[in-house]
């Protein structure tokens, strides 16, 4: 399943550089066989100052493609070209995943600029939807055009030159994986012929929200936005709920914190996480989170601390044990775990099993 996990910001970086005329290029991965680094889907920013944002996968393709990229911005020349993954073991640069990708480089993407900008827009409402993607060959030149299909909208494509592909850009985006199709020139009536269209589904970033702002809070905080992560940290203290201490946070709520989150939307796109200064604080803040449908709710504390707690919830009322059982308390993997830090890779690590976990049981029902 590909669910762009690496694509926060990028568009929006996009899109800042063009409004203010720096060149970029944006290279994607369109079509990939065999063992590769990454699937399709995958891209990377790339400025005259080499890459920006994004990965490929690493490597010598990555490398090849900034070498492809810087060539591309000089010569404001799209690029669409395959490479191969096949180099032998006694190469010292080679790769040998055994696979190959077709990767599409484009060097103007300021032509498309009004798709960049609705695809920003449509996923900072929590919108998901396609950016659909063609590629026209005209004798030596690529010519990129793109266009963004919010979800719920695929009845709006019924022109050239995406005409008869609504079924197959709602299929795409159901499944959450891209799709590329090789076209013919019968397709279209005018005008030289897409050779490939590139159906990419693209989602808004999972919400994790961090209730405490304390040492963990803080470090799970700049995990989870390295993981790609929508944070939000919520504490009722303005002297740790500030930019200086969760510089990574997307979103600082100072308020009390069982309180705000009543006010959250907590659905199955949300994780939350527990670390709150002290008990009370915690059992108010798991209160709200228990009975929710957060895809995943950890508490911190000591197996001692989790069991009494769990009597007094079974005894007030407030859950029942199969509702219990679905908290990861204590938090995070078994890792032996001792540090601020230890703790946070420990939690940051589940909260990615977990992810993964949910993405399997969606696109195997």
């Amino acid at each position: 399943m590909h669910l762009h996990p690496q694509l926060k910001a990028i568009h929006s970086r996009l899109v800042e550089l063009i409004e203010r005329g720096e060149p970029a290029a944006l290279a994607t991965i369109v079509e990939a066989y065999g063992s590769t680094p990454q699937t399709p889907g995958f891209s990377a920013l790339f400025t005259a100052r080499g890459l920006q944002l994004g990965t490929l996968g690493g490597g010598i393709l990555e490398k090849d493609a900034e070498t492809r990229a810087a060539a591309a911005l000089a010569s404001r020349e799209s690029a669409l070209y395959e490479f191969a993954l096949e180099a032998d073991l006694t190469s010292p640069e080679g790769a040998i995943c055994g696979g190959g990708v077709k990767v599409l480089i484009d060097a103007d993407p300021a032509r498309n600029l009004a798709a960049f900008q609705s695809l920003v827009q449509s996923l900072g409402q929590r919108r998901p939807g396609t950016l659909a993607t063609w590629i026209v060959r005209e004798e030596e030149h690529i010519r990129v055009g793109r266009r963004w299909v919010p979800s719920g909208t695929e009845a709006s494509v019924d022109a050239e030159p995406l005409a008869g592909f609504r079924e197959a850009i709602a299929a795409s985006l159901a499944r959450k994986q891209p799709e590329s199709v090789s076209l013919d020139g019968d397709r279209v009536s005018a005008g030289p012929a897409p050779e490939l269209l590139f159906i990419e589904p693209i989602f808004p970033l999972p919400r994790l929200v961090i209730a405490g702002a304390g040492h963990i809070g803080s470090a799970v905080a700049h995990l989870g936005s390295r993981l790609e992560f929508e944070v939000t940290v919520i504490d009722d203290r303005p002297e740790f709920a500030n930019a200086e201490n969760l510089p990574d946070a997307d979103h600082i709520i100072v308020a009390d914190i069982g309180r705000a989150l009543q006010e959250m939307p907590l659905g199955p796109d949300t994780s939350v996480v527990i670390v709150t200064r002290g008990h009370s604080h915690d059992g108010e803040a798991l209160r709200t989170c228990i009975t929710s449908e957060a895809a995943y709710v950890g508490m911190i504390g000591s197996r001692n601390k989790v069991a009494l707690m769990r009597d007094h919830f079974l005894e007030q009322g407030w859950t029942t044990p199969g509702q219990w059982d679905r908290v990861h308390t204590p938090i995070g993997l078994d890792i032996n775990s001792q540090t601020v830090e230890e703790i946070a890779v420990s939690i940051a690590a589940q909260l990615v099993l977990e992810r993964r976990r949910a993405g399997r049981k969606s696109t195997n029902p």
